[in-house]
């Protein structure tokens, strides 16, 4: 553990975690692929850098061609992932995974079937997303009509779109892996298993699972609204795609953790988010991405 503990390594996630003694993980947070560009866990981000709207289908934006394979797939990978966390994470601890919405029910089943009691869904909401659905009318170019119909067409269809409503939440998995005993008998055992309900946000509300990252409503955002990522939060490096807010991350290794001991761990750390949260917060941490260009993002967010 010693040659593990407060780094990121660039590795696959299955082959890090083997080295992991069992019962030895704290917490852990982590934000997944959720194979909507490719059905396969390969994760380069060069790859789907090059990939654009003109260049997949030529009618959706890169990672929203539907295909329910892709569910089956993730959940199918998910699973394997869960079963080796249930190993590596102490009794009482607890394991928070971002999702997409349309994916969350595939990751939940993953988690609950490998053995971790579902405690909870937090949503991080920011209303200020960019709407994904795309208009019809380069379908209708296409149809052999004449072009008096086609105009007509469009303007009948002119408000009517491809089926993905504007998002404006991401879901995020509670689960913890089953206590040893009581709750009090788990947590004089291992120091995991409860909730600090210190921990606020806001004006000081009692632990909540919903936070959010933009202003919208005056009184939803005094108790909910945490800081989105900024450009010196995320390094001016930083072409990662997802950063998540830091205070986010922040709050729930605060609200799950109980000390300087704690050990953190990201399998898909990405930029490193997760883990400078644990850094700043004073706890241990171990990560791990197999895309070589995080890695070194997130170490310089590391040292910085």
């Amino acid at each position: 553990m010693e040659n593990l503990l407060n780094k990121i390594h660039q590795i696959d996630a299955f082959k890090l975690m083997k080295q992991i003694p069992t019962n030895s993980i704290d917490l852990v947070l982590t934000d997944p692929p959720y194979f909507l560009d490719k059905l396969d866990n390969n994760w380069d981000v060069k790859s789907l850098d090059k990939v654009t709207e003109a260049s997949v289908v030529k009618s959706l934006p890169s990672g929203m061609k539907f295909n329910k394979k892709q569910g089956m797939d993730f959940f199918c990978w998910f699973l394997e992932i869960s079963k080796e966390l249930l190993r590596i994470i102490k009794p009482g601890g607890f394991f928070f995974s971002f999702s997409s919405p349309r994916l969350y029910h595939r990751l939940v089943s993953a988690i609950d079937d490998s053995g971790f009691w579902i405690r909870d869904c937090f949503v991080w909401i920011y209303p200020h997303s960019q709407p994904k659905a795309m208009s019809l009318n380069h379908f209708v170019d296409k149809l052999t009509i004449s072009e008096e119909e086609k105009e007509k067409l469009k303007i009948n269809l002119k408000t009517w779109k491809t089926p993905q409503i504007k998002s404006c939440f991401e879901p995020i998995v509670m689960a913890q892996k089953p206590t040893e005993g009581t709750f009090l008998e788990n947590f004089l055992k291992y120091r995991t298993g409860l909730v600090n309900t210190s921990v606020r946000l806001g004006n000081g509300m009692f632990p909540a699972n919903v936070v959010k990252s933009e202003k919208s409503d005056d009184f939803i955002d005094n108790y909910f609204l945490l800081p989105k990522p900024n450009s010196q939060e995320k390094g001016i490096f930083n072409s990662h795609k997802t950063v998540k807010p830091l205070q986010l991350c922040e709050y729930i290794i605060k609200l799950t953790t109980f000390d300087e001991h704690s050990i953190v761990f990201d399998p898909f750390a990405g930029s490193g988010t997760t883990l400078l949260a644990a850094k700043t917060n004073n706890r241990q941490f171990i990560g791990c991405d197999i895309n070589s260009e995080y890695v070194e993002i997130a170490k310089k967010r590391l040292n910085s």
